[in-house]
């Protein structure tokens, strides 16, 4: 039989309260477990104390004899520390995939097109801007012999 530490959820629809469970891993979310070890609140802030509270001497117990963490729980055993040791009572291994975030492929080349016409449109810009004030700067040398022949 094998078993997993996991989330077991309650609470009401949009208030959702889990506990911490030992489960055999073929048995429902939310149905038969072997042992509560703790809960979890999701609703309250990430810095609040009591947002998760998991014995530790139990996980420990339980992760001896082989159950195996989800990965949710994973992060929080490897936060808890038994009195008198250093270390945490499990080390979590996985991590954030970085990758997972990042937009696909398609989605990559519209940003591409978007900035290729963005940078096309602020040269156009610039160069208007240049031939402007180029133009600006032409007829006034043109006006000036004008002017010096109509006075002579």
């Amino acid at each position: 039989m094998s078993l997993k530490i996991r989330l077991a959820r309650g609470g009401s629809k949009k208030r959702p309260f889990y506990s911490v469970v030992i489960a055999d891993a073929r048995a429902p979310r939310d149905g038969r477990f072997i042992e509560k070890i703790g809960v979890y609140d999701p609703r309250l802030a990430k810095d609040s104390g009591e947002r998760v509270k998991i014995d530790g001497v139990k996980a420990a117990e339980w992760l001896k004899k082989g159950a195996q963490p989800t990965e949710r729980v994973g992060r929080f055993l490897s936060q808890i520390t038994l009195e008198g040791e250093s270390a945490p009572i499990y080390t979590w291994a996985a991590g954030n995939n970085p990758k997972k975030g990042e937009p696909g492929k398609k989605a990559q080349e519209r940003v591409k097109e978007r900035a290729d016409k963005a940078t096309a449109a602020a040269e156009a810009a610039a160069s208007a801007a240049e031939a402007a004030a180029a133009a600006a700067a032409a007829p006034a040398e043109e006006e000036a012999p004008a002017e010096e022949a109509a006075s002579e």
